[in-house]
This record gives C-alpha cells, structure tokens and sequence, in this order.
C-alpha cells in the first residue's frame, strides 16, 4: 500500500475529506495522503490552499493534492456557489494556491496564509481530467492526472494513459504522474450485489438509466477480475492505482491485501 485517499461528496453519506485525511495523516508514518479530489471551484481558494498546508504539515510532506470541477450541480448549491465556468475557475484557482503557498498575501496588508508547507513551492496537485479538452487545460498546470475507470476498465485504463500523456507532450512538457481508480468490493457476503448497490447509490446523481447501466456492467467484485484491472494498470505504465471500496466492511481491506500479496 502506497498512499491512502479519500474524496469530497457534500450532498452523500460519506466523511468529510478534509477531516478524514487530517485523521490518516495523523496515525500514519509513510504511506501517502491523497485528496481525489477537491472540488476546487465551489471552495474560497484561501481555505483551500489552507487546510492542504495543513494536512502537508500533519502528514510532515506526504500529501498530494487532487482538484477538479466535479459534476454534481447539488454540491455547488449546498456551498452556496456558482456551477458555472467551473473550468476557467479551476484554472485560475491553482495559480492562485500555488501563489498563496509561495507565501504571496491573498490581499493586500494581509498576512500570508499559513502555515508554510513542508513541500518546496506546495503539495504536488494532480487533476481530475478525462476528456481531451481538459486534459488540455490540466497540462498547462497540473504536475499530473487523477482519472477514474468505475468498473475497472482494462481498456478504459489504458486510454486514458495514453490521452493525458499526449496532452502532456502537446504542451511540450515532461510526461505527468498518472493516478486512476476504480470502485470494487471483495471478501464480503454477496460481493456483486453489494458492488452493484453501491456503484447505483454513488451514480444515482446520473440519473436511474445511467446509475443503473454502469451499476450492471460492474464486474471487480471478483478476485481474478480485479487483478485483471490492476495488471492493466501495470502495463499501462500508472504509477499509483487507487482502490475505492464500495463497503466499509474491514473484510474487503483483508481480501484486498491476500490479493496484492498474490499478485
């Protein structure tokens, strides 16, 4: 185990993130801390560029900063911000927290916002992009890409790799540090009905065709299946792979452990 994330959701059942990694960054020694990822745009940037240097000290320079513009209109509308432009906002919002975490005031006469970070210049900042447009903009100021294959797509996996480093060399830069994901359950009672309720829970913002279309499709409630994403991933030059588990069941983390120490 490499690092340990968690992710934002305002209007869901689950934890807040930035609490939860304050938590792991508290009680761990050497895995790192990945938000995957903060919402950027519906956020005052100064909390923002404040809580990651806080988990950056916490975690004594183990936190990566995942950010994105999400797509859940009710999120922004219980922060009381705007849905609209969301990447142009994104954009400018990284200059600004890399400006903020330099030690530039967010105004003038200000203090900076502090504390300093342990990581020279911030928290590396991975994006949140799929498409080739965004993937486009992330070039120009992400250090590298957070994607998500919902099933675990082999195919998927290796599309996406191959579209974040084109955009990557379009913008003339180094290739980036490349992050996927999938959701997946394992060792508990009935492991594809728990997948399948969990994927159509967390998609039902989708709509009832959609949550349900993907939800039928899931199939990483499988060992072999499961280690077929992952070997995908490994040849798909990823340097990290997140495992999203769609049950808090501590089975799943020991089945999920017997499977890496297989592999």
């Amino acid at each position: 185990m490499s690092s340990i994330s968690c992710g934002e959701r305002m209007t869901f059942h689950n934890p807040e993130m930035w609490t939860t990694l304050a938590a792991a960054a508290a009680v761990t020694e050497r895995v790192r801390i990945i938000a995957n990822l903060s919402v950027l745009p519906a956020h005052p940037v100064a909390l923002v560029a404040k809580q990651a240097a806080t988990i950056d000290v916490l975690s004594e320079g183990r936190f990566t900063l995942g950010v994105g513009v999400g797509g859940r209109g009710d999120d922004y509308r219980s922060l009381a911000a705007g849905f609209g432009n969301r990447h142009e906002r994104l954009d400018r919002a990284v200059a600004e927290l890399r400006s903020l975490w330099a030690g530039t005031p967010p105004s003038d006469g200000a203090d900076p916002v502090g504390p300093p970070c342990v990581q020279p210049g911030g928290p590396p900042v991975l994006a949140g992009a799929l498409g080739p447009k965004s993937l486009a903009r992330a070039a120009q100021w992400a250090d590298g890409v957070v994607s998500f294959s919902v099933g675990g797509s082999p195919q998927e996996i290796a599309w996406s790799a191959d579209a974040a480093r084109r955009a990557w060399a379009d913008a003339g830069r180094d290739e980036p540090r490349l992050v996927s994901g999938c959701f997946y359950v394992l060792g508990v009672p009935e492991p594809e009905r728990v997948l399948r309720d969990f994927t159509s829970e967390y998609l039902a913002f989708l709509g009832p065709e959609s949550a349900s279309g993907a939800a039928a499709a899931m199939q990483t409630y499988d060992a072999d299946a499961l280690r077929r994403t992952l070997d995908a991933a490994e040849a798909a030059g990823l340097d990290e792979f997140i495992l999203v588990p769609g049950s808090a069941d501590l089975a799943v983390l020991e089945s999920t452990l017997e499977l890496i120490r297989s592999r």
